[in-house]
């Protein structure tokens, strides 16, 4: 899915989150915002995932502008730092809920979210809680979760931050492999010019907003 991000912008009365962002993404392309904390670029996932309203602009997806359409209505998959997983659920109850909010069919819901679980290599743990799990473990299920419902658009949130160096280089190897495996446009947002460089096919460098 093509996005396209024209005179984006966001403010909190004299507070500038993001600056007239003009941005064209390709579909299936991986794109990377890079840059310091504060610089805007999770401020301009979090408008593209219909979490924050922009104060001006448009944000379209194809030729459909997104501006007031709902977060769970924009057929997004979205990875947090902090993972967001449901301690008293499951692995299985975590990668399914989207699933379940869609009011798919049990017996479907059960096949894709083992299906998307095997292709993460989880598949032995989905009866686990997350405190059970390693942090890689945690992060594979934060994926699966994000990729169950067969998103037309991936976004991502520093999804690696918390983790060590040994296992961040495998896991970026792991999404950057999935994402081409799976042609999903996808946007990432990083202050680690390595892991921009290494995973994106294309660089938006920010600063101050814009």
């Amino acid at each position: 899915m093509e996005v396209k991000l024209k005179n984006l912008s966001k403010r909190w009365g004299k507070v500038v989150g993001a600056d007239h962002i003009n941005l064209e993404i390709d579909d299936g392309e991986f794109v990377a915002f890079l840059g310091p904390s504060g610089c805007g670029k999770t401020t301009t996932l979090l408008m593209i995932a219909g979490i924050y309203k922009p104060t001006e602009g448009t944000i379209r997806f194809g030729e459909r502008v997104v501006n007031h359409v709902e977060p769970k209505d924009r057929n997004i998959g979205m990875v947090f730092q902090s993972y967001a997983l449901y301690p008293h659920m499951t692995v299985f109850q975590n990668i399914s809920y989207p699933l379940k909010l869609m009011k798919t069919p049990k017996k479907e819901m059960q096949e894709r979210a083992q299906g998307v679980a095997d292709m993460m290599d989880i598949g032995h743990l989905m009866d686990r809680k997350p405190a059970q799990l390693s942090g890689g473990q945690q992060q594979r299920v934060a994926l699966g979760r994000a990729l169950v419902k067969e998103p037309k658009l991936l976004l991502f949130d520093e999804p690696l931050s918390n983790l060590d160096a040994r296992l961040r280089l495998s896991m970026r190897g792991e999404i950057k492999r999935l994402q081409m495996e799976l042609g999903i446009t996808s946007i990432y947002v990083t202050h680690d010019q390595v892991e921009a460089m290494t995973m994106a096919d294309r660089v938006a460098v920010m600063k101050d907003g814009k």
